[in-house]
């Protein structure tokens, strides 16, 4: 492995090294400094969370959109939100989006965190009852600090590539005049970490003390092993598409495959804590929020305030597009209505017999939703100007959404909502695509690999309800599979990152569509058109560095290219 470089910019030090955060323990808790917080096993256990709390998810963190806002897949309806910055291309190095950097609070709280955890002593609690079970609990601590420090370096990886990447807290001399780590070097650093994390975390806690789910297993160490390397593997960080990443990428997935402990789902895995697919899920409150901001406007019951009725996030045609028909033929609409290859495609009724992942993802005109019909047609019940919470591509999101969420007065319902980090399906799309690119086949196996890219994708497909995949040149697999990949985890925080992993950019970022449907005798007619032209720039690929933190710290340069 390549020596690590560890820089930090002056703002990370400055988090570092700031005497009272959360540390400080409100004034009814008896714990004023590091050293007792340390001293017992509660709030020794509380600082883990915390480093927890940093797990990111995407229930609108852009903006108030989600970021497939700044994809092809989806719009958001404020036209001033943040997340618009990607899609007119007015974002840079001075006007920055989402940068990710808050990451680095949860870094420093990780490294913290493994430093004293080295140390702490409990002895003088032998005799009490729970001490045994703290000790059992204790020894995954440093792990699962480490692999969550692991993680939150490739959120960062993959959107600056080369990152400051400290392990320790500096000193604000040190943290001016140390250099990025360059990419290579981090992910083979998060692959270490996730390797010997693995060999101690357990495979699930529900046998142990306090049957604690939601936390750091074997498994998600894996996980994080196997995005790095898929990643590194990957056109954007791969450019001379070197095979042996892409056979690193597919050992580690099919690691994950072989101990068994995971499962495809048919079922929803959103918000299912109980399903078998499911590596790692961020588990939150109740709360009306996501439903308040994606409902249709009328199933709010007046409940949304008047400033926000158009912070939606609604699905394009684009990926509307993307969803086959349940027999597996494409299908597409155009300025003059739908095309499909599917003899059993009817266009008069474009949204019946899709592939089951569609309504999962997608509310569209003449579903049903809490007990009526969508109605996006012109003069619909839900065809009311943007400004008023209507949409501007004619779909509403379903994915996360939970129906049973309600806003009548006196029957006001809230529900939890879980952000799934990691689950098995990514796992085979992985394996699927890292096969692929490693020896050029789709049906190649050996003693080392003994599934093919066609099986693991297929899996996923089948498990979807979808028929097998065909196709047998390596291009035509690759458009079916990336297909996949985006139909599969729409609205999971996929389909952006995976434009600029595989550089698709150029082909896919440029031309936002929305359906028109208007009543025509006992039916409708649908078209395509254009509501937003966008830009794209092939230093988008990566995040500027932001420019403050260059000018604190001069060796942060070079600039990403092109910023």
């Amino acid at each position: 492995m390549k020596n690590i470089i560890l820089p930090v910019t002056s703002q990370i030090c400055l988090l570092l090294c700031v005497s009272c955060d959360f540390l400080e323990f409100d004034e009814t808790n008896s714990l004023k400094t590091k050293e007792d917080i340390y001293d017992y096993y509660a709030s020794t256990e509380q600082m883990l969370t915390h480093v927890y709390s940093f797990m990111p998810q995407d229930f609108g963190t852009v903006g108030g959109a989600m970021r497939e806002c700044a994809s092809d897949d989806a719009e958001f309806g404020d036209v001033g939100s943040s997340v618009q910055y990607f899609n007119n291309g007015t974002w840079s190095a001075v006007k920055t989006v989402d940068t990710g950097w808050s990451l680095y609070n949860g870094i420093r709280a990780a490294n913290q965190f493994i430093a004293e955890i080295a140390n702490v002593d409990f002895s003088r609690f032998e005799h009490q009852s729970s001490y045994e079970n703290w000790m059992k609990k204790l020894k995954f601590f440093p792990y699962e600090a480490r692999v969550l420090r692991a993680h939150y370096f490739f959120e960062l990886a993959r959107r600056y590539g080369d990152i400051a990447m400290p392990l320790t807290a500096l000193t604000p001399e040190e943290a001016n005049s140390i250099p990025k780590t360059d990419f290579d070097s981090v992910i083979d650093f998060i692959v270490s970490e996730c390797d010997e994390a693995a060999a101690i975390l357990p495979d699930t806690y529900r046998n142990q003390p306090d049957a604690q789910v939601g936390r750091v297993t074997r498994g998600f160490a894996m996980a994080v092993k196997s995005k790095a390397l898929l990643y590194a593997a990957s056109p954007l960080h791969n450019p001379d598409n070197d095979s042996g990443k892409w056979k690193k990428s597919a050992k580690a997935a099919l690691d994950i495959i072989d101990t068994g402990l995971y499962s495809l789902d048919p079922n929803e895995t959103a918000n299912n804590l109980n399903s078998k697919e499911i590596v790692l899920m961020r588990e939150n409150a109740e709360n009306t929020n996501f439903e308040l901001n994606n409902f249709p406007v009328r199933f709010t019951e007046g409940s949304r305030p008047a400033g926000n009725l158009d912070r939606s996030t609604f699905p394009s045609q684009n990926l509307v597009d993307a969803f086959e028909t349940v027999n597996g033929y494409s299908v597409t609409l155009t300025g003059s209505g739908w095309v499909s290859e599917d003899p059993a495609f009817d266009p008069a009724r474009p949204y019946d017999d899709r592939d089951p992942r569609f309504y999962r993802s997608v509310l569209a005109n003449g579903m049903e939703f809490k007990g009526s019909t969508i109605e996006t047609f012109a003069g619909g019940q839900d065809d009311v100007p943007i400004t008023q919470g209507g949409s501007p591509t004619g779909y509403f999101l379903r994915k996360y959404i939970q129906p049973t969420t309600s806003f009548t007065p006196d029957n006001k319902v809230q529900n939890k909502h879980h952000w799934v980090i990691y689950r098995y399906a990514e796992t085979l799309l992985t394996y699927a695509e890292s096969m692929l690119n490693a020896f050029g086949s789709p049906d190649y196996t050996d003693a080392e690999f003994p599934y093919s890219a066609r099986w693991a994708l297929n899996a996923v497909r089948n498990n979807a309800g979808m028929p097998e995949v065909r196709e047998t040149g390596k291009e035509a697999f690759l458009s079916r599979l990336y297909n996949e990949w985006r139909v599969e985890f729409a609205f999971e925080d996929h389909r952006f990152w995976d434009i600029r992993r595989w550089k698709i950019g150029d082909d896919t970022q440029t031309e936002l569509y929305g359906v028109r449907i208007v009543p025509a005798g006992n039916g409708y007619a649908y078209s395509r058109f254009l509501y937003e032209n966008r830009v794209w720039n092939d230093r988008m690929y990566l995040y500027p560095i932001p420019q403050n933190e260059i000018f604190n710290n001069r060796n942060l340069e070079p600039q990403n290219v092109g910023w």
